[in-house]
């Protein structure tokens, strides 16, 4: 029987180089293809890029403690026999990975030094880039592979101090993880240590690996680990660790074991080596030290099975197949996808020529009507109720309401605990939000009590009358609780506004969130939307704004003019009061009678037009209220108890704790009043000047809007010019990605056929003859 024959160099050398582009294209778009790569993984102080480098049989790069990598690094390898020195091409951003330019190693070095440099200088957030620097390279020594070279994982010790290293592991480490995400790279897990209860890189991969089914566990720097070993059944169990420890299935069955000669190859006085073939050479030798010195440990010859996995040469040998096997079993799978991706292309190519088809003025003043009725539409569902955006994109929890619209806080300072209002830890928007909003307020502002009053405020508060120089207690009890009620509810009036206009402004992203996903959103007409972005921010902050001076003009009229009808709402309390009072100090009520009646039913009133600015209070208990005395019942039957009755009421300034009752509880009435009155007049006004316009005048006011701009020119509102020039670029460079799909997609089904022939081929020069 026959040995079944392998592919032909030039076709594995044409399947490399399709996986490479593959891979290239890939990056550039943001595709999702299966293009098969080995990730190196591991800490700072691994030994990574000198592993890597002894990989390629060469050295490009910086090699030593710190960071010297902050990019990943994309290597595209080919075994190439002629090639005698390393044949480069770095492929920038703003070039295509086919187009690379040619550099050599000194010039490559140069790019990634400067790199690193320039990323340095940047933030601590700032200091590491997930965009890949390409290489191809091709070499005599070089394995046929793909490799990413990533930024070292940094353990920084704890405390304050090192809180900027702290930041840079982080970012690290999630750079790291989003790589690992990409489930057809094959993970080289460097670890360097003798214990393999240490976990350490593999802690960062198991949390995308958990199983360890695609990765590949190298322990690096053997030839220092060796002599720490003081036993046979130590190195033992170093070389064929249990699987409880390794905790998974990792590919090859056991780790591989590496070291990796020191020393930088050149011509200047601290170089070790002079060409890239001695430092290969070194690489041999130190394997071959490497296996010595484990059989004097062990005492024995090392088996076949133990053999294949120490060394460089054994690595690259396993990665070199595993990749191969990879890159063959994927063909079948890239065929379909880059066949799916030029369609998907095909498409965009289509609906940009259907755009620049479309660029006339009559077409894009239908266009603008259509959106500006979709957009509409997408507002009233939002306020009605709907779910379809996402609230875990969209929505807003209470306490995120609080910190981007605003909170409500009193005259203490103090917020109401968030989590004590219904559905507060929900994520909402649109109407319920809104509704939410408002049982907040009404939840905030009801609970308020009137602010503590002070004996010097009730004594400055009763003045000089304008014809005599008595006091009048029902005038001062007005002139504080106006005055109190003004400052502690004026701030929440401005809170309410701010609030509900920070919650009706979110109706736009989510409204063009919702056009978006049903494909009628104007993509490309940026200006236009703009201009609607901007009519609808200006009508949500002009229609709050006027309804917020509605809103003040009642709080002015109910803060300046004090009606016992409406604001003296609790009078059976009163009357409670008096009795209660009455019984107990009737001398000290009569002494502190009211200069008028307050128990009739008429309205009589008590101008309070003086303001007054207090600090914030907190809240005191609330006193009882006396009535006043009837004037027909007042009359004293001597010239002595008249007397007494005007010095204490008219002429006595010395506040009496009777009197001072009094107007604690009077002034508790009036400001209580207004409350409820301006809790209800600010809900209603709110909802039927600020909710209720967006409902019925909006629609009016943008397509006003929208017709005023048609009739001028078209190009400030659709900027025809520039967005003509944009989407013949854009048709350019999909005509440019076409190209390139396409020709990938030949050379795979090229590559795909040469393996179909190859193995029918195979399979006749196998079978028995006749």
């Amino acid at each position: 029987m026959e040995r079944k024959e392998e592919p032909k160099y030039n076709d594995m050398h044409s399947l490399y180089e399709a996986y490479n582009e593959l891979h290239g294209l890939a990056q550039e778009l943001e595709t999702p293809f299966d293009a098969p790569a080995v990730l190196v993984v591991g800490h700072q102080t691994d030994g990574k890029s000198a592993l890597v480098e002894a990989l390629m049989g060469f050295q490009f790069n910086h090699v030593g403690g710190g960071t010297k990598t902050r990019r990943p690094i994309t290597l595209h390898m080919k075994y190439n026999p002629l090639c005698e020195l390393p044949l480069c091409h770095l492929a920038s951003s703003d070039v295509d990975p086919t187009l690379a330019q040619e550099k050599s190693l000194q010039e490559i070095q140069s790019f990634i030094e400067a790199e690193n440099m320039r990323l340095e200088r940047e933030s601590n957030s700032n200091q590491f880039s997930a965009k890949e620097i390409i290489i191809k390279v091709e070499f005599k020594y070089c394995p046929n592979l793909t490799i990413i070279d990533t930024p070292g994982l940094i353990a920084p010790a704890p405390g304050r101090k090192n809180r900027a290293l702290q930041d840079q592991a982080r970012a690290v480490e999630s750079l790291v993880r989003a790589k690992m995400q990409h489930r057809e790279f094959i993970i080289l897990c460097l670890e360097d240590c003798s214990d393999w209860s240490n976990a350490t890189t593999r802690r960062v991969v198991m949390q995308i690996d958990p199983e360890l089914k695609r990765t590949i566990i190298v322990s690096t720097k053997l030839d220092t680990k060796i002599p720490q070993f003081a036993r046979a059944s130590d190195v033992e169990v170093f070389l064929s660790p249990p699987a409880c420890t390794l905790d998974g299935f990792i590919l090859g069955g056991s780790p591989f074991f590496t070291s990796v000669p020191s020393g930088r190859v050149g011509t200047g006085h601290d170089s070790v080596y002079s060409s890239n073939e001695e430092f290969k050479q070194a690489i041999f030798i130190r394997e071959m030290e490497d296996i010595t010195s484990l059989e004097e440990k062990l005492g024995r010859s090392l088996s076949k099975q133990e053999r294949s996995r120490i060394g460089v040469s054994k690595l690259r040998s396993f990665l070199e197949e595993l990749l191969q096997k990879r890159y063959m079993d994927s063909v079948p799978m890239i065929i379909p996808l880059l066949e799916k991706e030029y369609c998907s292309t095909t498409r965009k190519l289509n609906e940009i020529n259907k755009e620049l088809s479309t660029l006339d003025e009559v077409k894009l003043k239908e266009k603008g009507r259509v959106f500006h009725d979709l957009f509409l539409t997408k507002l009233s569902l939002l306020l009605k109720g709907t779910v379809v955006a996402p609230p875990d994109k969209f929505g807003e929890t209470l306490q995120n309401e609080r910190i981007n619209g605003g909170a409500f806080v009193g005259t203490d300072g103090l917020q109401f605990p968030h989590k004590l209002i219904p559905n507060a830890g929900m994520r909402l928007y649109g109407g319920a939000q809104y509704h939410r909003a408002m049982a907040e307020f009404r939840f905030v502002v009801g609970g308020i009590k009137c602010p503590p009053i002070t004996r010097e405020e009730i004594v400055n508060a009763c003045g000089v009358e304008d014809i005599h120089d008595g006091t009048n207690y029902s005038r001062t009890a007005c002139v504080i609780a106006v005055a109190k009620a003004r400052d502690t509810f004026e701030p929440f009036l401005h809170q309410l506004g701010c609030r509900l206009l920070h919650i009706l402004k979110r109706l736009l992203p989510i409204s063009i969130y919702l056009l978006q996903k049903e494909g009628e959103y104007l993509s490309g007409h940026e200006v236009f939307l703009r201009r609607v972005a901007s009519a609808f921010n200006n009508f949500a902050e002009s229609t709050e704004r006027a309804c917020r001076e509605k809103c003040m003009e009642d709080l002015v009229s109910t803060t300046r003019y004090v009606t016992w009808s409406l604001h003296n709402k609790n009078r059976a309390g009163l009357r409670q009061f008096l009795d209660s009072f009455g019984s107990t100090e009737q001398s000290a009520v009569l002494s502190n009678s009211l200069s008028m009646p307050l128990c009739q039913e008429s309205s009589f009133v008590s101008v309070a037009n003086e303001k007054h600015d207090t600090k914030p209070r907190t809240d005191v208990k609330l006193s009882q209220v006396a009535s006043g005395v009837d004037s027909s019942s007042s009359v004293q039957t001597t010239e002595t108890r008249l007397a007494d009755l005007l010095d204490n009421t008219l002429w006595n300034r010395r506040l009496a704790p009777s009197s001072e009752r009094i107007v604690y509880a009077l002034v508790q009435q009036i400001f209580h009043g207004i409350r409820e009155y301006f809790l209800a007049s600010a809900e209603l006004k709110f909802n039927c000047f600020l909710l209720m316009p967006v409902v019925d005048k909006l629609p009016a006011l943008l397509r006003e809007d929208l017709e005023s701009a048609f009739e001028g020119d078209l190009d400030n509102v659709f900027d025809i010019t520039n967005l003509r020039h944009s989407l013949s670029q854009q048709k350019s460079d999909t005509e440019i990605e076409m190209k390139r799909i396409k020709k990938l997609k030949e050379k795979f089904k090229l590559i795909h056929d040469q393996f179909i022939s190859h193995h029918v081929m195979s399979s006749l020069s196998l079978a028995p003859s006749a």
